[in-house]
Formats: structure tokens, sequence, C-alpha cells
């Protein structure tokens, strides 16, 4: 090949440049042609650095530009800016070699106004409010213990693995029923209606969350669509919205019966962590142990009353047996004075009716025995009777005997003070006791307890 062609050659062949080069070349470039530029925009994702600087998009329906504006610039401004607000950015081209991004860096700034989206996000926000979905009376309390939990979120995003991470932590006891959704896009509000919906018609579950990360107000403009806010606010069950950061507000979240600031903290708010619940059945264990030994003491203590009552069988037999023996001396004089009486009444007579005494005396002797036949009867059934009241006392009283108690093979225990033992507590290894039987009393040993 002679010098010639090889000439024609390099001509034809496009230059191999080194990236960083390449891109310094490009910010040259748009530096001698554009800059100083203006741009009209919304902005959008805004977000400042601990150092100062601000970071954000302006954007508008054709397209969107990264902007930068550095802590002095910053500090110029009237008020902060946020997303929506319609500016006038002016500043420089240039091209971020680190990421190879088209960026202006800004230096004034002028505010023209909020931006369509926002004020879309304010209409749609209004109409709903009159319709009444955000009233705080249709706000209903969140179950503390879920039998179980709905979530709506896309399977492939961080929230649902932050969600499912919280709950597994706190509740891992309860189920999950996941109905995934598009979380993000056009057609995202009837993906997550469709699955809100299937979520309505099952019966294992009791709460219901809403879940999407963090992101610009374009990402999250789906959780603003009229019908998906109607959708939400016809849940029969609570419902949380954890969307976006605790900065983004969206039409789901004022539907919502209550609005988490994250995914992660909706998870939270819905799910009492089980060593709450294990802390609270252990505290009513604890007071059922009390309530039953507090119980068992009073009844023993009744029992001791009883006891102290009762005292000796044998003594309440005794009592019994000279109350019968007061009763029998008391019948008797009674029917020696009845006797007397009908004697006397018998003499009487037969002084005053001399002439007709032998019919006076058999009558008044008839009288006299049909009197001591009632007497006889009546002393008969009487004692009868108290010697039925007497034996079925002593039964009673035989069946409340502690000796009949020893002679079933109990033993009554006692210690070197003759006080009772009735438990073991308090007892020592090698300590004599006093066992009483029914035919005896023998000293025992603590072995083991």
């Amino acid at each position: 090949m002679n010098t010639r062609d090889q000439l024609e050659e390099s001509r034809n062949t496009p230059r191999i440049w080194p990236v960083g080069e390449l891109c310094i070349l490009i910010a040259d470039v748009l530096e001698a042609k554009f800059n100083p530029v203006q741009v009209q925009g919304e902005v959008s994702s805004f977000a400042r650095a601990s150092s100062g600087h601000c970071y954000f998009n302006l954007k508008d329906a054709g397209g969107q530009l990264r902007c930068a504006m550095f802590k002095r610039a910053a500090s110029l401004l009237a008020r902060p800016l946020k997303d929506g607000d319609l500016i006038t950015a002016k500043g420089n081209l240039g091209v971020y070699a680190g990421r190879g991004d088209l960026q202006l860096i800004v230096e004034s700034v002028q505010t023209a106004g909020q931006g369509n989206l926002f004020e879309e996000f304010l209409k749609i926000k209004a109409r709903l409010l009159a319709e009444g979905l955000f009233d705080a009376e249709k706000k209903r309390p969140i179950p503390i213990r879920p039998k179980g939990i709905g979530v709506v979120t896309s399977l492939g995003a961080a929230a649902c693995h932050d969600v499912m991470t919280a709950l597994q932590r706190r509740v891992p006891h309860v189920p999950i029923v996941i109905a995934p959704a598009l979380v993000q896009g056009l057609e995202a509000p009837r993906s997550i209606a469709v699955a809100l919906r299937s979520l309505y018609a099952r019966q294992d579950i009791d709460v219901i969350l809403v879940v999407r990360g963090g992101g610009s107000m374009e990402d999250l403009w789906c959780f603003n669509d009229e019908r998906l806010a109607r959708v939400v606010a016809q849940s029969p069950y609570p419902l949380i919205s954890g969307v976006g950061h605790e900065t983004d507000f969206t039409m789901v979240d004022f539907c919502a019966d209550l609005r988490a600031a994250t995914p992660t903290a909706a998870a939270e708010l819905c799910a009492t962590p089980t060593s709450q619940l294990l802390g609270e059945v252990q505290a009513l264990e604890e007071r059922c142990a009390r309530s039953v030994g507090k119980r068992l003491d009073l009844e023993e203590q009744r029992l001791d009353n009883l006891q102290l009552r009762l005292g000796r069988p044998s003594l309440y037999m005794s009592k019994e047996r000279s109350k019968l023996q007061m009763l029998e001396q008391k019948l008797l004089p009674s029917l020696r004075r009845a006797h007397d009486r009908s004697e006397a009444k018998i003499a009487l007579l037969a002084q005053r009716w001399a002439p007709s005494l032998g019919l006076a005396k058999e009558r008044a002797s008839r009288e006299l025995q049909q009197l001591e036949q009632r007497l006889q009867a009546q002393q008969t059934s009487q004692l009868h009777a108290s010697s039925e009241r007497l034996q079925r006392a002593q039964l009673r009283l035989n069946l409340l005997d502690p000796s009949l108690v020893l002679q079933r093979g109990f033993a009554w225990l006692s210690d070197e003070r003759g006080k009772p033992v009735t438990r073991k507590a308090g007892l020592e290894i090698g300590q004599e006791l006093h066992a009483r039987l029914s035919d005896g009393q023998v000293s025992v040993k603590v072995l083991e307890k």
C-alpha cells in the first residue's frame, strides 16, 4: 500500500475518542454554542444535600433536564424550591463527566408559579374533599391483633421486601396475603383497584396495606387517580396507606383510614409485636396466680375458723347428752304433778258425790287410766324423738371425728413445738417431726424435699 492510499484510509476511519476527552469536548461545544441559557419548567425530585447544594429536574411535557444549584446560588433564593414549582432557571449547560449526564448549573431562579401536575393535584383534592371522601368521622380504628393482613404492592419493589421483613419480625404468626399490582405508570390505577377488590372479597383478613417506595410526583401520580381513590374509600376493612416518603402525599393517603410515613411504618402500625403480646399474656398469668392464691388463703382461713368453732366432736356429743338429760328431768316432775292433780280431783269428787261414789269412782278411774295412757304415750314419743335426735347428732359428730381420718391411713404431722405441718415449704432436711396415727404417736425425720 502506497502513502497516498494510507492517507485516504485515515481520512475515512472515525477517530477513537477517550470517554473523558469526549465529554470535555461536548461541554466546550455547549459552552460556546448555548451558554448562558434560560430554561423554564416544573421542579421535580428536588433534594438538598448536607453540603447545601441542591439537585432537581426541570421538566415539561416534552422532556426533562438535570439541574444542580450550588450552595452559594441556593442561599440567594427568596424561598426554598419544592416539587411542583414552575420556574425560569438561568445558568450554564455542561456535561457531568462522572455520569456522562447533561446538566444545567443554575445561577439564579425566577418563580413562575406552580406546575401543571401540582395544579391538577389541587383540583382533584378539592373534588374528592367536596364528596366527603376525606371526612374524619369515616376513619376506622386499626385492629391491633389482626387475624390476617392484606398487602397491595409490586412484588419486585423494595417496599414489598421492607413490609414483609417488618411483619415477619413483629408478627410471624399472622398470615399475609399479597395482592400484586403495578405501582407506576398509566395502567397502575386500574391494577391497584383490581388488587384491592380481590382483597375486599376475602374473609381471612382484618386490615389492608397499600404500599410503595418513594419517588417523584410523576412516579406517584397513579395514587392520585380519582377512580382509585373511590375504590380505597369503599374498603370494607381498615386501610393503611404507606406510599412514598414522609413528605409525599397522595389522594390514597387522604382516603385511607390511616396514613403511614413509609411502607415499613405502615407494617408497624398494624402489627403489635409478638414480644408485647407475650408480655400481656404473662401479666394476665401473674394476675390469675395472685387471684387464685388469694382465694386459697381465704378458704384456708375460713376452714380454720370452722375448725375452731367445731372443736372436739366428743365435747359436742357431751353437750347434746346433757341437754337430753335436762329434758328428761323436766318431763318427770310434770307427770308427777299431773298424777297428783288427778288423785286430788278424785278425792274431792268422792267427798262431794258420796251417794254416787261408785259411779264417779269408776268414771274417774277410766279418766285416770286414759290420762295415764296419754301421758305414757307422750313420754314415750318425746323420749323416742329425743333419742333419734341424739343418734343423728352422734352419727354426724362421728363422721367429723379426726380419729376416723387417721384410721384410713392418714397421719397428723406436727413439729417439735406442736405446730401442725401442712406444707413442705419451711421444712429442713433432717428435721424431726411427730406423726400421730390412729393407735398412737411416732417420730419421723425429713430425708428429702
